[in-house]
């Protein structure tokens, strides 16, 4: 392939994940404009500086949440090379780019292992899968103690049904977290398997993680988590100022977990985000336009935002001439 072909296919690649970027963008804002509206209405009648001060410590949270993904990215890669924290800050910024318009946000590892030399980019969805991992672990544990209390709280049935429920939960996080630190098991497993055994040299990676590196890397995952739950009960605080901590939280890993748990295209998945947030903090808040505003506000920052920002980046990405 020559070199002017290949600066054709790159550019032409480079405009497409834009043009999908811009695409979706718009497509949300349009979709979601009563949401924000509604957001607008709530806010109209609560103290201006309140509201701006709020949602600026929200954006700042944002910025938190993805810088500590990028240092879990650098830290996830440093088997593979040596990257710079803005190296990796870019990486993951233009991975969201290229998340929001593909199923489950499968783009978000093309996009972000991209920044990589071309003979460890695939390596780096295999390192990047073990940051996924952790991330998982989190959102489990914590997802199924609060629904087991959740069932307690708000569900009717036997004490054997919630035994069971229990017992299934524990049964869970416990394979769960034996696979994480055991993750050289999964690389075992794909080495039986054939046709995978000939791509040893990519997936190997995942074994190199030893146990006080996999405990770092579900600390940035815990950081992380904790970071988003802020968000979500200081918005919830300011639109209903009424509602209890407690139960606000444990909702809110409920939620966490199901939306993790469902297969979803990002172009509709604020849509389930809204429809799963209303129904469930039905049980303990009578204020279903208060929450689903609330979860929109958020997802525009948290989500959005970043892509915008993540597509000044798609300009610097090689397709071709990484060779390191």
């Amino acid at each position: 392939m020559t070199t002017s072909t290949k600066k054709i296919i790159s550019v032409s690649l480079k405009a497409a994940v834009l043009a999908m970027a811009a695409w979706y963008i718009y497509h949300q804002f349009y979709k979601k404009n009563n949401d924000l509206k509604q957001f607008e209405a709530l806010t109209a009648q609560i103290n201006a500086t309140h509201v701006f001060v709020t949602m600026g410590i929200v954006v700042l949270l944002m910025v938190v949440n993805w810088v500590l993904e990028a240092f879990k990215w650098r830290y996830l890669t440093k088997n593979l090379i040596s990257i710079s924290l803005w190296e990796s800050i870019e990486a993951v910024f233009c991975g969201l780019t290229w998340a929001i318009s593909t199923p489950n946000r499968v783009g978000e590892y093309g996009g972000r292992v991209m920044f990589l030399p071309n003979r460890k980019r695939i390596h780096g969805v295999f390192a990047m899968a073990v940051g996924a991992f952790g991330q998982i672990i989190m959102t489990n544990v914590l997802g199924l103690i609060a629904i087991i209390w959740f069932i307690y709280r708000y569900i009717p049935m036997s004490i054997w049904l919630f035994a069971g429920v229990i017992l299934i939960s524990a049964l869970t996080l416990a394979i769960l977290l034996v696979f994480f630190f055991h993750i050289k098991w999964i690389v075992n497993l794909l080495d039986r398997i054939g046709f995978l055994k000939k791509y040893h040299r990519f997936f190997e990676i995942m074994g190199r993680y030893e146990t006080n590196e996999l405990i770092r890397i579900l600390g940035y995952s815990m950081a992380r988590y904790i970071t988003f739950t802020v968000q979500y009960c200081i918005v919830f605080h300011l639109l209903m100022p009424e509602f209890a901590f407690f139960p606000m939280v444990m909702v809110l890993f409920v939620y966490f977990f199901i939306t993790s748990a469902v297969p979803s295209l990002d172009l509709l998945d604020v849509g389930v985000r809204s429809f799963t947030a209303s129904h469930l903090f039905a049980y303990v808040t009578d204020q279903k336009i208060a929450v689903i505003a609330g979860v929109s506000s958020i997802w525009l920052i948290n989500l959005i935002i970043p892509a915008i920002l993540g597509s000044l980046f798609v300009f610097k990405l090689k397709f071709f001439d990484r060779t390191a």
